[in-house]
């Protein structure tokens, strides 16, 4: 009689048993999975000419690759430094210069920080859509001017000697559509630059931003829209 009425019991605990041992193996099998990396880094560029928004520019930095040039930009984005600023340099077979000067191409100095480490020996190569930045002779000579390629530029990768690359630290993912717009307007040589063609008229980054700074994006969206709205598409 009591093996009877034990069956039930010892069944039960078995199947508890089974059940603790299924769990652990599944808590086992996730811990084993690799964790996610974190994504990366997005900022977009409002671009703007002759009164016109053109459209965002959507960048995604390399992190891994370039962590010294990534800080360094997103610190500039951070702070507003290129929010005014103009693509001051346009060689269409080559690429878009800015992050550096005002509409009147006088050069910003107020909130530029110290020039930073070069990291064009990461890897990365001058591929047409990446953005690298801009420097003089000086390989280490990098603060705030950044660059598009607009066509693959495999001169200005690290030739891994002695001498020096230019940094690429992240790509275009989205509006390469407006860095070809850009690319295409007319230029001439402008003797504030060093008689570098620049736009006849002006491309202005209005606003440059992280991705994930939700609300700034939508409030800048705002501030277009009612712009276009009272200006029959022209923001005045």
């Amino acid at each position: 009689m009591n093996r009877v009425h034990g069956f039930p019991f010892v069944f039960a605990l078995s199947l508890l048993a089974a059940s603790f041992v299924t769990a652990a193996a599944q808590h086992k099998k996730e811990d084993a999975q690799p964790k996610s990396a974190a994504a990366a880094p997005r900022v977009w560029l409002s671009i703007e000419s002759g009164g016109e928004l053109w459209g965002k520019i959507v960048i995604e930095l390399n992190e891994e690759k370039a962590p010294t040039t990534v800080k360094n930009f997103l610190r500039y984005v951070d702070e507003g430094f290129y929010d005014g600023l103009i693509f001051h340099r346009v060689m269409p077979n080559f690429m878009v210069q800015g992050g550096g000067f005002t509409p009147e191409f006088e050069e910003k100095s107020k909130g530029r920080h110290e020039p930073i480490q070069n990291e064009a020996k990461n890897g990365l190569k001058n591929a047409r859509g990446t953005i690298a930045m801009a420097r003089t002779g000086n390989p280490h000579s990098a603060t705030c001017q950044f660059f598009i390629n607009v066509v693959d530029n495999a001169s200005l990768d690290d030739p891994g000697t002695g001498r020096w690359g230019y940094c690429v630290f992240g790509k275009v993912v989205e509006g390469m559509d407006v860095v070809d717009r850009i690319r295409r307007v007319p230029t001439r040589r402008n003797s504030k630059i060093g008689g570098q063609p620049a736009p006849l008229e002006t491309v202005v980054i209005k606003k440059a931003a992280r991705v994930n700074a939700e609300a700034g994006e939508k409030g800048d969206d705002k501030k277009s829209q009612k712009k276009e709205d009272a200006g029959g598409g022209k923001s005045g």
